[in-house]
């Protein structure tokens, strides 16, 4: 699997490029306050693409955050995608500000990846998770449980980027994938998960510790 660990993720630089090339073209005419919009542009576009290293916490049984952001629920539900539950499902919000490369919540198989087109609704809002497009991953534990973690699309947000295939391993805070500007992403944690998290709390992918099997 592509580790995609270098410091600003490749995907970001057709966004980076055509600023910082602008402001080098508006400073050598002279253009200082266009030369400053494209700077500023530019490193915002950076600390949005940047892919901090992360150390995933030891132990059995664990499940971490697969998202930087707020969590906005914390809830039962009996069913995720193809999969009948029920689950316990931590909905987590990135804003724009928020680290955007998404990890795995715990070791395991991708058995499954599920695309959905949808529509782009602002990723706060609770249908948002049924309507909008998502990209929703599987991971099946040695267990064979079966944890579920869908990235979902926001008002801004319009490209889910996965970077898993079906058949690999991940190990725990793994990169999986990510959203650009502003999304949700939701994970489906077994009904006997013991969650540690609740509405508010911030939550770091890869090192939040979310849950953990009883």
């Amino acid at each position: 699997m592509n580790r995609k660990d270098s410091m600003i993720v490749g995907e970001g630089y057709p966004f980076i490029v055509p600023p910082a090339a602008l402001a080098v073209v508006f400073a050598y005419t002279g253009l200082f306050w266009l030369t400053t919009l494209c700077s500023v542009l530019t490193l915002f576009v950076v600390w949005f693409f940047r892919n901090p290293e992360r150390v995933a916490p030891s132990g059995k049984g664990i499940f971490v955050s697969p998202a930087d952001g707020r969590v906005l629920k914390v809830e039962e539900v009996p069913r995720g995608e193809n999969l009948t539950g029920p689950f316990r499902k931590v909905s987590i919000f990135m804003n724009v500000f928020d680290v955007h490369v998404n990890r795995a919540p715990c070791s395991g198989t991708v058995s499954a990846i599920h695309y959905h087109k949808g529509r782009f609704l602002s990723a706060n809002l609770d249908k948002a998770s049924e309507l909008n497009e998502k990209n929703s991953v599987v991971i099946r534990t040695e267990n064979g449980e079966d944890i579920l973690v869908s990235q979902i699309a926001g008002l801004i947000a319009r490209r889910i980027v996965c970077w898993v295939e079906e058949g690999i391993h991940v190990e725990r805070g793994d990169r999986i994938g990510m959203i650009r500007f502003g999304s949700r992403v939701e994970v489906f944690l077994p009904r006997d998960a013991k969650v540690s998290v609740e509405a508010g709390t911030r939550v770091k992918a890869g090192e939040t510790i979310i849950g953990w099997l009883r």
